[in-house]
């Protein structure tokens, strides 16, 4: 193993450890630009990072170790770290669609309870223990807010951040709305975002099934392409002897450009659109501060 290879190996250790770090730095309000880094990484988080991370950075490092190719590393480690998302089960998909089945659930708790003429501070707070557990946590919390004295509407505001759906902002909007005065006829308003829930995850769960097949010819490229890469490497050494030199890097660099190109854009025909919300993304920073003054977490 070479001088080359070796600075190679520090220098993925060093990236990986990097972005273990910067994504592990709690967020300030004097760190705007680690804020918005931490939310791209909330919604395009894999479903384990930790273990994504290790995975994309030893493979790196075993490419690279294996060809002697500088370039392997970074190519080895971005694979590792697509191509689990393009394989693999849509598991945000399918936690979306558990999450709004569960708001709909819980929304009908909320009516249920204040039918029994329950006011809506009450009703958050009985319903905090039985909601869906998909929801269960960000309920609790919020539940334990309103306990810990905090304004009912920062409450609920933190409630949709967490909650993160456009569905869960309609919900929050019409308690929102209520709070603080009569409810009126908050129950029918309640009844018909439930209702309305139960369409919308009928209507995902028939998306799914048609968008089978764009997975499956998603998955047929993928493999058809990894694989003969592969096997060229490890069945016809000499064929592709000639990427070791200066000129060859560089051309297998834009190689693995063009590929990741075209992953991004398969998994692009594959996903499907979400809504955009109704409230504002990120919860405001007056409210975070006012949650730890509560020693609640925000």
């Amino acid at each position: 193993m070479n001088t080359d290879t070796l600075a190679v190996l520090g220098l993925g250790a060093g990236v990986g450890s990097g972005i273990w770090l910067a994504l592990s730095v709690p967020v300030t309000h004097e760190s705007a630009r680690l804020g918005r880094l931490r939310r791209w990484w909330a919604e395009h988080r894999p479903p384990s990072p930790g273990r994504r991370i290790t995975l994309a950075v030893v493979v790196g490092l075993v490419a690279c170790a294996w060809t002697g190719w500088p370039v392997a590393a970074p190519l080895g480690a971005a694979g590792a770290w697509v191509l689990p998302g393009l394989w693999g089960r849509d598991t945000a998909y399918e936690e979306a669609l558990a999450r709004i089945e569960a708001i709909a659930a819980w929304t009908e708790q909320l009516r249920d309870t204040m039918s029994a003429a329950a006011g809506l501070e009450q009703a958050l707070l009985a319903t905090a223990g039985t909601a869906p557990v998909a929801i269960r946590t960000e309920v609790a919390t919020c539940a334990q807010r309103v306990r810990c004295n905090l304004p009912l509407t920062e409450a609920l505001r933190s409630l949709a951040a967490e909650l993160a759906d456009p569905l869960g902002d309609l919900v929050v909007i019409a308690l929102i709305g209520a709070s603080g005065r009569t409810s009126g006829r908050l129950a029918d308003v309640l009844s018909s975002l439930a209702l309305s829930a139960r369409e919308q995850a009928q209507m995902r769960a028939r998306t799914a099934a048609s968008r089978a097949r764009v997975q499956t010819s998603v998955r047929i490229v993928v493999t058809t392409a990894v694989g003969m890469a592969v096997g060229l490497a490890v069945l016809d050494p000499e064929y592709v002897r000639p990427f070791a030199s200066v000129q060859g890097q560089f051309v297998l660099l834009v190689i693995g450009a063009m590929f990741a190109v075209m992953f991004t854009w398969l998994r692009s025909i594959a996903a499907i659109p979400q809504a955009a919300r109704l409230l504002d993304a990120t919860a405001p920073e007056t409210m975070k501060t006012e949650t730890m003054k509560t020693g609640v977490p925000a």
